[in-house]
């Protein structure tokens, strides 16, 4: 199981922050580091500042070596899909290969209304055609040209130069490995099956998980895509101590209670989380994304890395 560390900067963190976290992240063995794609902050001042989720990942593709990089996710409110098709494939090309895009519809009203985003009442069908664009530009070949008419995006002639690193597309065809996620019973499935390397699960509650992996495969299946070729992965909060004391501290510093980490995250002593992340394991999750809040504790990445993990891997 790969283990990716998820970060939530908009909580309050400067570029150095997420730098001094993502080079730990790389020197300590994690598949990824993964930051999420918001402007304001939720029940914090945010300082030192808000930070843009694509311009960090340029510069991460730079300040890197080893260490995948993505969103979990961009929505698709933000940015409009033949800029963000360029945007990708550049950081891709930056980076020489080790860039992933998660992709949503967006969600949190009140940031797009602080910003002065457009934030339409639907954005499924959005999303669905920010999809067909960026697969199709990427797709394109430098010598020929995309257009798409939809009914929220069109594109003229677009020519084929956002042309990524990776060859993540259906056929081996130019991209980067797309993530999308959602709890939706039909739609989300849909999309993830048609256009997805991964469909995650995002703080669900444990016990749903199977579920929900169920019908992922259902509609993998249904679009003739061969087994296991839709990887299945969660986020989940992560606050551990090495005992009572330091995780009760550690989840102070989050603003969290114990107990409702317990519950819903990887969270707890040393040997309670690593239980945890075998029991996810068994339930049939192939990538583990770890949502660290507090980016000023570099001692609890090491913590994860050297105990943890390797508890969770001999049981």
């Amino acid at each position: 199981m790969d283990v990716r560390i998820f970060t939530e900067p908009q909580q309050g963190a400067s570029y150095d922050d997420l730098l001094r976290t993502a080079l730990a992240a790389e020197a300590l063995g994690f598949d990824a580091f993964f930051r999420s794609d918001h402007y304001l902050p939720m029940g914090t001042d945010g300082l030192p500042g808000t930070t843009d989720a694509w311009t960090t990942l340029a510069g991460l593709a730079r300040d890197t070596t080893t260490i995948r990089l993505g969103t979990l996710v961009s929505p698709v409110t933000f940015r409009h899909a033949g800029a963000l098709a360029v945007q990708v494939a550049q950081v891709d090309q930056m980076s020489g290969g080790r860039v992933e895009l998660g992709l949503g519809a967006g969600w949190f009203a009140r940031e797009h209304e602080a910003f002065g985003l457009p934030f339409p009442a639907r954005r499924f069908g959005i999303l669905a055609e920010h999809l067909e664009v960026v697969t199709g530009l990427w797709a394109t070949p430098p010598d020929a040209t995309f257009t798409f008419r939809g009914e929220h995006v069109t594109l003229v002639d677009a020519p084929g130069l956002a042309t990524p690193v990776q060859r993540a597309g259906r056929g081996g065809a130019p991209g980067v490995p797309i993530i999308v996620g959602g709890s939706g019973p039909r739609r989300t499935p849909e999309l993830a099956a048609r256009f997805a390397a991964e469909y995650n699960a995002s703080f669900p509650e444990i016990d749903a998980i199977p579920g929900r992996f169920a019908t992922i495969r259902e509609a993998a299946a249904a679009a003739e895509r061969p087994d296991g070729d839709l990887l299945c992965s969660v986020a989940l909060v992560c606050a551990v101590g090495r005992d009572e004391a330091e995780f009760r501290r550690r989840a102070d510093a989050i603003g969290r209670e114990p107990d409702e980490l317990r519950e819903h995250g990887v969270c707890g002593t040393v040997d309670e989380a690593a239980e945890r992340v075998a029991a996810l394991r068994d339930m049939g999750v192939e990538r583990l994304y770890l949502q660290v809040l507090d980016l000023h504790d570099p001692d609890l990445l090491e913590l994860v890395a050297r105990e943890v993990l390797p508890r969770a891997n001999a049981s």
